[in-house]
């Protein structure tokens, strides 16, 4: 055993349901260490459908070369390296999935506005005016 003494009351003993020796009701919080820290997302999936799909300036491949590095280190056990990779395979992610999506639906409003212009002119437009483009032509015409 130890040295040290210890002074109890008289009716109070170690290990005994004694009121007096109890401490006043409240939350004690007691740090066992460091949490083990969850392991970061790796965004896999994400980075090889972002890859398959259009893939503009290689974001999608981008995303898909950080994601593996991420499943690499965090199968190395490098937290804190994993975390760095996985969030610049996100940020790749978001810009390449913003550019997948805003392409067709920029294509589609051209579309749109290309066939209510068409169906609201009459007849056919002459885009270089009365005569233009016999002018035009003979810009380019070798005849002197």
């Amino acid at each position: 055993m130890d040295n040290a003494t210890y002074n109890y009351s008289s009716d109070c003993t170690p290990l005994t349901s004694c009121k007096s020796a109890r401490k006043p009701a409240g939350s004690t919080a007691v740090n066992m260490g460091h949490a083990p820290k969850r392991a970061p997302k790796d965004y896999l999936l994400w980075s090889l459908c972002n890859t398959l799909y259009v893939n503009f300036c290689c974001l999608g491949f981008m995303a898909l070369i950080y994601s593996i590095k991420a499943r690499d280190q965090k199968t190395l056990g490098d937290l804190r390296a994993a975390q760095e990779c996985s969030d610049k395979a996100k940020w790749y992610n978001i810009l390449a999935s913003g550019w997948n999506l805003l392409v067709p639906l920029l294509l589609l409003g051209l579309v749109v506005l290309l066939l209510v212009h068409l169906g609201t002119s009459e007849g056919s437009f002459d885009f270089f005016g009365e005569d233009g483009f016999q002018t035009f032509m003979n810009l380019f015409s070798f005849n002197s």
